[in-house]
């Protein structure tokens, strides 16, 4: 029997997620979410279970309100990045979730490394 999309999906991030819970070494994770019209990206301590830095395109201060493209990730890379080293951290494991690391979210990856997070 085949398995549905969303199945899939939960599959890899599970995947992922398990991955990256044994390699983090207390390191928080920066976690992508895509949807059709928004990209969003978190920076979470899992450790005490706190959010330490967010960017998303429905902030209006980046002017990419409802734009879900390549260079509207970027912006966010690069804004996620500047918004970890004012928290301290400079060291993340790169959740990706079930999404696949290519176009929107190699981008945003890359604008978050030249912005100075090591992962």
């Amino acid at each position: 029997m085949a398995l549905k999309k969303q199945e899939l999906f939960q599959k890899r991030r599970l995947r992922v997620r398990n991955k990256l819970r044994a390699m983090s070494n207390g390191r928080p994770r920066m976690s992508v979410h895509r949807s059709s019209k928004n990209i969003s990206v978190q920076i979470i301590d899992d450790l005490k279970g706190v959010t330490l830095a967010s960017a998303s395109t429905l902030e209006k201060d980046f002017g990419v309100v409802g734009k879900n493209n390549v260079e509207a990730a970027a912006k966010i890379g690069a804004a996620i990045a500047e918004r970890a080293k004012k928290a301290g951290v400079e060291e993340v494991v790169f959740d990706r979730g079930g999404f696949i690391f290519h176009g929107k979210v190699k981008a945003l990856a890359d604008a978050a490394r030249e912005g100075g997070l090591k992962f």
